[in-house]
């Protein structure tokens, strides 16, 4: 089991100016990040804690095929009156999320999270606060232009990404970890898919017709890769632990879609934890996939759940009957199972259930099922076919977070949705984080310190001294216990260096 329990979800938004095809979108997304600075912006982001380059799988690249465009993208960026990190406008936020501008998508990341109730609660929050940025944003500009969209596509053949990520145990066999992950992760879209209309890729654009499963299947091209841009992999390598790297490894996901419902977002987060704990507990499943990448897209394009593929060891497996594969097992394996791990296991069994006998059941609570309702009903009511464009632009509508025109915010507001998480709680997640995780901490310290902050990352924060630089270390911090030592020193503090000193006492 892992020793630690710990996730977040870094998403990204597509932005749009309504008032100009023209518009710059990275001057957009920077000015939509800074929109929610109620000062000036000053740099703190510290880079020195990124190592893209290392691979989980022991080695280190010496270059990664989105480097390519990141030059291209600084060639380009040559003549805009602003440098590298005055674009990026990262921020730090009193609830210990970052919130940044990754080039032409404003994107935001949760503080670390050890229950599903505060992640749901801290992924919302991140609509709510993006929305206010967009809101401030509007102001400026005289209407409300900005949109924002929390998808994973522009229909054109560009997507952008939904990354969850898992605090995972290094004693765990690297190559058991993909064994017992590949064909979890090619069938979860079941539960975590988006859905969306049309077929896209990166070289040819969107192709307009049908409905299926997941917004991000159609851009997953190998099993494995430490690139995340470019040959985009079902399970990603980077190996940046964001923690003691002898203890540690972070699982970081990039083939997720951006859910709308909370409950969606509960089980993509839930399940895969749950996985997780199975694989720690020593299980690998019974069968392998012969092509997982085959795999993930036969089943996104077949939202009837009819589809099957062929297993290495011959025969063939439907992604029903792989998803049941791990929830029988999971009873078997796990050798405790707390609170949270039960509601998984029940919800997770109703969930197939409704898959198989009654799809329409799960709307408002899985995104796909909801979306394929919604368009399903425009296209009879309209007497419309599903290549029509029209189809397309109301998929983008499904994910605006304007409360005012996005379609699942008008699901929402008509009680139409299942709910994990209640409005007090998004509002308490949109400032402060959560109380028993270094994401707390780190919010805590923008709070109480802000301004003597010098620089700041997941790892840690550097505070500016009299006598030098302090340094407040949040690697250690991962266990309730120790998180709530360093809050009550936070909070009863005076200052940076008190807050040391009473750290260097204990």
């Amino acid at each position: 089991m892992n020793p630690v329990r710990l996730f977040g979800i870094e998403t990204e938004y597509g932005i749009a100016r309504e008032d100009s095809e023209t518009a710059d979108p990275v001057v957009e997304s920077m000015e939509l990040v800074r929109a929610y600075l109620d000062g000036h912006f000053t740099r703190r982001w510290d880079y020195r804690g990124e190592h893209p380059h290392e691979d989980q799988r022991g080695f280190r690249v010496t270059e990664l095929a989105q480097d390519k465009e990141e030059d291209l993208f600084a060639e380009q960026d040559a003549h805009r009156p602003f440098s590298f990190h005055e674009m990026k406008s990262d921020l730090v936020l009193p609830n210990g999320a970052r919130f940044y501008n990754d080039h032409t998508h404003p994107e935001y990341s949760t503080p670390e999270c050890r229950t599903l109730k505060d992640i749901v609660a801290h992924d919302r929050a991140g609509e709510r606060i993006l929305w206010v940025a967009a809101q401030r944003r509007n102001e400026v500009l005289g209407g409300r232009v900005v949109q924002l969209y929390k998808n994973n596509t522009d229909f054109h053949g560009h997507s952008y990404g939904c990354h969850d990520n898992y605090l995972v145990s290094r004693t765990i066999d690297f190559d058991k970890l993909v064994r017992g992950l590949l064909p979890f992760l090619v069938s979860r879209q079941l539960i975590a898919g988006a859905g969306k209309v049309g077929r896209e890729a990166q070289e040819r654009g969107f192709t307009p017709g049908g409905f299926q499963i997941s917004q991000r299947a159609d851009f997953m091209e190998t099993e494995l890769s430490v690139d995340t841009m470019h040959n985009r992999p079902i399970l990603n390598t980077r190996d940046e632990p964001h923690a003691t790297r002898e203890q540690y490894r972070r699982l970081h996901l990039i083939l997720g879609d951006a859910n709308m419902c909370e409950y969606a977002t509960a089980m993509k987060i839930g399940t895969t934890r749950v996985v997780l704990d199975m694989i720690a507990e020593g299980f690998v499943p019974s069968f392998e996939l012969a092509s997982p990448v085959e795999a993930i897209q036969v089943f996104s394009q077949d939202p009837d759940l009819k589809a099957v593929v062929k297993r290495q060891q011959g025969g063939t497996i439907s992604s029903l009957e792989i998803q049941r594969e791990y929830i029988d097992q999971a009873r078997r394996v796990l050798t405790t199972i707390d609170k949270e791990t039960e509601w998984v296991l029940q919800e997770w069994e109703q969930v197939l259930h409704y898959l198989e006998n009654d799809p329409l059941l799960l709307i408002g609570k899985i995104d796909w099922v909801t979306k394929r309702w919604l368009l399903e009903t425009f296209v009879q009511d309209e007497g419309i076919g599903w290549d029509d464009p029209w189809l397309a632009s109301l998929d983008l509508e499904y994910h605006n977070v304007d409360p005012e025109r996005g379609l699942f915010c008008g699901l929402e507001a008509e009680g139409r949705t299942t709910n994990v998480s209640r409005e007090d709680e998004i509002q308490q997640a949109m400032k402060h984080g959560p109380l028993d995780t270094r994401g707390g901490l780190r919010g805590l310290c923008v709070q109480r310190f802000g301004e003597d902050i010098s620089s700041i990352q997941w790892e840690g924060v550097h505070f500016n001294g009299k006598n030098g630089k302090l340094h407040l270390d949040l690697l250690g911090h991962l266990e309730p216990v120790s998180v709530a030592h360093c809050r009550s020193l936070l909070e009863r503090a005076k200052s940076p260096v008190d807050m040391i000193e009473s750290m260097a006492a204990k």
